[in-house]
């Protein structure tokens, strides 16, 4: 059986727990790990784990472990990652993986030099439905990809952010399009595959933040694809879209934070009912979610094979968000590689500094 810790253990890492008590006897959450002492002790009661340990450090030293679950605030994020990987020992890693395209580099260089792999949670990547659309298009069911959208419609009130490290660039790197969107568009570039340039606005609307509350990308795919991209935390009906327009047939899917099925439709163009009776002919009641990548993680584990998503996978997201953010704060078009070493992008998604910066 393979041995698994947490470190933090804050609301995210209940998924975390659930999903390896559902791995069944896979994988065995031995240990915790968290700055407050008291919180990872009643953690522990109440998943049954044996052991508390003070420090990442500790654990590696007394552990031996398969994987570690990093779910602590975004910034301690990429250091967490880097003492796991001199350990050789497997990460996954919670959304945002890091603060910067810099930093996703440093993680990939480390990488190379240790035994362990770094993979990064976009679980809505493992929902059977996901899964299906991705092979559907492969195969060529659905024909050419021709427009698409991608909306995060979040509601986060000014109370959510007396949490000290949200809404800052230092702590968690963005406003909602690093921390919450990154979920559907990660979903939707998985689909779509490589994009090509990107233009984009956002906005510091109503909450009293130094991040963006709001931003919005007209994004261009490399085989022509055209997509909106929104991210909103000023929201009240929140809401989570994706639409996929192709050839044949438009496939949609509507939920908040996880999804099933029931959440899919697909509607068929003129003369091509049988995409729809392919989409139907495979049926699941399985909610998107953690569960589902950390039992494509061990099956990877079990194969010899990188673990889903790769820091390459990740590092096509995060160059996304870089240049978004770059479109946003410098009013142009940004394409795909141009955000290298030498971009203030690279070592910080604030780049040059937020429009609204300076009103504060």
């Amino acid at each position: 059986m393979r041995r698994a810790a947490i470190v933090g253990t804050g609301a995210i890492a209940t998924s975390h727990a659930e999903a390896l008590r559902a791995a069944g006897d896979r994988i065995e959450l031995v240990a915790v790990v968290d700055v407050d002492a008291e919180r990872a002790a009643a953690f522990a009661e109440k998943w049954n784990v044996p052991r508390v340990h003070p420090r990442l450090a500790a654990l590696l030293d007394e552990e031996q472990l398969d994987v570690v679950h990093v779910c602590t605030p975004p910034r301690s994020h990429v250091p967490l990652a880097l003492e796991c990987l001199a350990a050789n020992v497997n990460v996954l890693v919670e959304k945002p993986p890091a603060l910067s395209l810099s930093e996703i580099d440093t993680l990939i260089a480390a990488e190379r030099n240790s035994t362990g792999r770094v993979a990064t949670v976009f679980q809505h990547r493992f929902g059977p439905a996901a899964i299906r659309l991705r092979r559907l298009l492969s195969e060529g069911v659905l024909g050419r990809s021709f427009v698409a959208k991608s909306d995060t419609l979040w509601y986060r009130g000014d109370a959510y952010f007396d949490v000290p490290w949200r809404g800052t660039w230092e702590s968690e790197g963005g406003g909602p399009t690093m921390g919450h969107g990154i979920h559907q568009f990660d979903l939707l570039l998985s689909v779509l595959g490589p994009w090509q340039e990107i233009r984009a606005v956002a906005a510091r609307q109503a909450r009293d933040v130094q991040t963006e509350d709001v931003s919005m990308a007209l994004v261009t795919f490399a085989d022509g694809t055209v997509a909106s991209v929104v991210n909103s935390l000023l929201s009240p009906r929140e809401t989570s879209q994706l639409r996929f327009d192709f050839e044949r047939a438009t496939v949609e899917v509507e939920h908040l934070y996880g999804y099933t099925d029931a959440d899919w439709t697909v509607t068929a163009a003129p003369g091509h009912d049988d995409v729809v009776a392919r989409w139907h002919a495979e049926r699941s009641e399985t909610v998107s979610g953690h569960g589902g990548q950390l039992a494509a993680f061990l099956d990877a584990l079990d194969s010899g094979e990188a673990p889903p998503v790769t820091l390459a996978d990740t590092r096509t997201t995060m160059e996304f968000i870089a240049a978004l953010y770059a479109s946003a704060f410098t009013g142009t078009v940004v394409k795909a590689g141009q955000i290298g070493p030498d971009s203030p992008f690279y070592a910080t998604m604030e780049g040059i500094g937020a429009p609204w910066a300076n009103a504060r």
